[in-house]
């Protein structure tokens, strides 16, 4: 969850760590800090709140020091507060840390080292790591490092510079990301790509307990055993203006208008139009072995969970074969009934959500092959899956994930389309039409985006609600789901999305005059059942913003406000029914003075359990 940056070269470290920490502050933003050796010294400055609040702490100080670490927080251990604030130091100012992950021995370790006459000045379980170094410290950095690793539990990403040795980074990583990035007589070390994109496309990805060695000339990488490894160049190929907010307010507006370019990128990255053979290029999923699955378990988190829940419908409908969606977190603890006959499907944004990497562990442990949908190439999501179908969303910064959700969603027609086509439970004719509505999809969202007017009339209107209910069927169900939740997420209005059928048993009772409600109704076939649904809701005068798509009139006879998307085959609808739901949550947001691309308590990737 947290941010890492390190730095060692011949520029000022300070610019270059405070850079990377505002590239890095989606991972976290409770508090900041930074660790630089200079003059013979060990500088810390660190501040609770956002990276804004250590700039005025540093009041434009940029100092002389080539070599530093740099830390944004996501609190797990203690409150956000300066003493808590990463850099951690020792006893004696020798040794700084930085670390992202849980340490789940650490009231242990903290009890043996207090043994040993240490003293700590903060409740974070990271502390623990720096006195452990001091400790086990004799004459060698990186050997120290190794002696700390072999006391730990739990999940980290340790970045560690020290007075001893004042030219040199140690780093390692274990369930946590960590790219090491390539210079020229400057390396540079961050929790996730973007924070590199200024300075190199070059990297190392490091895997699970890899060690790395940084001075400003050369990189060394150390596996469990201390032997050295050759890492295999990583070279990046996002554009970096994507990274950059390219004049909108916000990060996550701007994601949400790149949408119909994500879209083109990723169906075009895998679009084969040969139905007979499936319509995934590039991705070697074995056909004989397809057509024999008796199974398919989809597994994710929050927004990808979502994903994935559309991808059960579609999957179901048109290749015929059962499929369960999992919460990540809960998947491996109920015992899952799956073997080598069953294909296991994870989905994450950042290849790196601890939940979801717990899950295909365990899918693998028990024989079945897994493919992953992710964004991130090189993610240990993607290095650990059989297979990989990567989204080309490009980098997403908001918290708030809106391209990556619809990017993934593609994923799962183009997987549903191509199992379909393998199983034959649909004609070549068939696979075709479906295809033609995915390739048109880039265009229709474009509509969407320029019809959004009417959507910031409503936040406006309704910004002030204290509960938003969303209801739907079917696909239009799974898509309520996802509404519900951006809207929670960034503008702290209590939202809930019901199945709409369930009204009846018990959730009417939440039912009252004036609460909004967002009814879905781009299903044709539960088209009559839905409207019987808002009115329903009407009668119990709650206030109904309608979604459908263009022609279902009738809405308007019964809805107070009625939004559009364009006619569509209804099994993608999904796709372009949710682009004014992240445009009403958006637009609330702002109306309520909400940190649109910062909410409260969250952070962009939850590499922690």
């Amino acid at each position: 969850m947290c941010g890492i940056v390190g730095y060692c070269g011949p520029r000022r470290a300070v610019p270059i760590l405070i850079e990377g920490l505002a590239r890095l502050e989606y991972r976290g933003y409770d508090s900041a800090g930074i660790a630089v050796l200079e003059n013979g010294a060990l500088v810390v400055r660190k501040k609770a709140g956002k990276l804004a609040g250590l700039a005025s702490e540093l009041n434009g100080y940029n100092g002389e020091a080539r070599v530093g670490i740099g830390h944004t927080r996501w609190a797990t251990h203690g409150c956000p507060t300066d003493a808590n604030a990463h850099p951690h130091t020792d006893c004696r100012g020798q040794f700084a840390v930085v670390h992202n992950g849980i340490i789940e021995n650490y009231l242990e370790l903290r009890e043996w080292l207090g043994s040993k006459g240490h003293r700590f000045s903060s409740e974070t379980d990271t502390e623990v790591l720096v006195h452990l170094l001091e400790h086990f410290y004799r004459g060698d950095l990186l050997a120290a490092m190794y002696r700390t690793v072999e006391c730990l539990r739990g999940s980290y990403a340790v970045a560690a510079i020290s007075l001893l040795e004042p030219g040199k980074i140690v780093a390692v990583r274990q369930d946590s990301p960590l790219v090491v990035g390539l210079g020229k007589g400057e390396n540079f070390l961050a929790s996730d790509i973007p924070a590199l994109l200024p300075h190199t496309r070059d990297t190392y990805i490091l895997a699970d307990g890899e060690v790395a060695l940084l001075t400003p000339h050369e990189v060394k990488v150390f596996n469990r055993r201390g032997e050295e490894v050759r890492k295999p160049l990583y070279r990046v190929d996002w554009d970096a203006a994507q990274a950059e907010k390219n004049g909108f307010p916000h990060f996550m507006l701007k994601e949400i208008h790149e949408q119909p370019r994500a879209l083109r990128n990723t169906l075009h990255g895998y679009l084969a139009k040969d139905g007979a053979r499936g319509v995934l290029k590039g991705v070697p999923l074995e056909e004989s072995w397809l057509r024999e699955i008796d199974k398919i378990f989809i597994t994710a988190c929050g927004t990808a969970y979502h994903a994935g829940i559309v991808g059960k419908y579609v999957i179901e409908r048109l290749a015929r074969i059962p499929v369960e969606a999992d919460i990540a977190s809960e998947f491996r603890y109920r015992q899952p009934l799956i073997d080598r006959r069953s294909l296991v499907v994870v989905i994450s944004q950042s290849g790196e959500t601890a939940d979801t990497l717990a899950a295909l562990r365990e899918a693998k442990r028990l024989g079945a092959p897994v493919l992953a949908v992710t964004n991130v190439r090189g993610s240990s999501i993607a290095r650990e899956a059989d297979f990989v179908l990567l989204t080309m969303a490009g980098p997403e910064i908001a918290v708030a994930s809106t391209k990556a959700y619809t990017t993934q969603l593609l994923a799962m027609y183009l997987l549903a389309l191509h199992l379909a086509a393998l199983r034959e439970t649909m004609s070549p004719e068939e696979v075709g039409r479906l295809v033609r509505e995915l390739e048109g999809l880039d265009g229709r969202a474009e509509a969407v985006l320029q019809n959004g007017h009417l959507v910031e009339k409503l936040a406006r209107d309704y910004c002030a609600a204290s509960s938003i209910f969303f209801i739907g069927r079917g696909l239009d169900y799974a898509v309520a789901l996802e509404g519900s939740l951006k809207l929670k997420e960034i503008s702290y209005i209590h939202a809930e999305a019901y199945a709409a059928g369930e009204l009846k048993h018990g959730t009417l009772a939440l039912i009252e005059k004036g609460v909004p409600v967002v009814a879905l109704a781009t299903q044709k076939s539960l088209f009559e059942k839905t409207l019987s649904n808002i009115k329903e809701v009407k009668a119990r005068e709650a206030t109904v913003i309608a979604l459908t798509m263009e022609g279902q009139r009738e809405l308007e006879k019964v809805a107070d406000h009625v939004i559009y998307i364009p006619e569509v085959d209804p099994l993608v609808a999904p796709v372009l029914a949710v682009i004014p739901l992240q445009l009403l949550a958006y637009q609330m947001a702002v109306a309520r003075g909400c940190d649109v691309d910062q909410p409260r308590n969250l952070a962009k990737s939850v590499t922690v359990e």
